[in-house]
């Protein structure tokens, strides 16, 4: 089932647009979240909860498929200059990283779920698919859960930022080529 040999050097093309088509979505949720947040209440801020909590449920769908696709399909080995250079504690971070942005890919939106069940109000997908309370309605849970989906996205916007810094001294101080595994393009 895992298509993908070892000796591959660069990732899928399904992985390649499910990682940056993810990419793009957690920034836009975020920028969103923060902007909506910031609003008065009003029925366009109800909207524009209503559209956040869509996008949520998208990227959770979008993180489902990813995950399947990465337990399914091998990613390539890390190039032969990066396993020479790279020390032991940067290949921890290198997959501790990416394992807590799997876990966060999940959990903030379920979060968000959990809050929204538990406040009373439902999730309408697109305004026209009902998705079940994940908890029974619980003003105390709903105040405890809130502040959580905010951390949750908070961690996330660091790791990603950690992960884009790594990208980034891999690409400009290492030249190892390390990004065009994950760039769309030729082969």
């Amino acid at each position: 089932m895992n298509n993908a040999t070892p000796s591959a050097k660069r990732y899928s093309t399904t992985a390649i647009a499910l990682h940056w088509l993810l990419a793009l979505a957690l920034i836009g949720i975020f920028s969103f979240g923060l902007y909506m947040t910031g609003l008065p209440f009003s029925p366009a801020r109800l909207k524009y909860f209503n559209w956040h909590k869509w996008a949520g449920m998208t990227i959770l769908i979008l993180s489902a498929l990813r995950l399947i696709w990465r337990i399914t399909h091998r990613p390539p080995e890390l190039p032969d200059a990066v396993t020479r250079t790279m020390p032991a504690w940067q290949r921890v971070a290198h997959h501790g990283t990416h394992h807590l942005m799997y876990a966060l890919f999940f959990a903030i939106p379920l979060v968000g779920w959990m809050y929204s069940s538990a406040a009373g109000f439902p999730i309408v997908l697109f305004g026209q698919l009902p998705l079940p309370d994940l908890v029974s309605k619980s003003p105390e849970l709903a105040e405890a859960l809130k502040p959580w989906h905010g951390y949750l996205a908070y961690a996330l916007a660091a790791l990603v930022v950690l992960h884009v810094a790594a990208v980034i001294k891999h690409q400009i101080i290492d030249r190892d080529g390390l990004l065009s595994r994950m760039l769309p393009g030729s082969r």
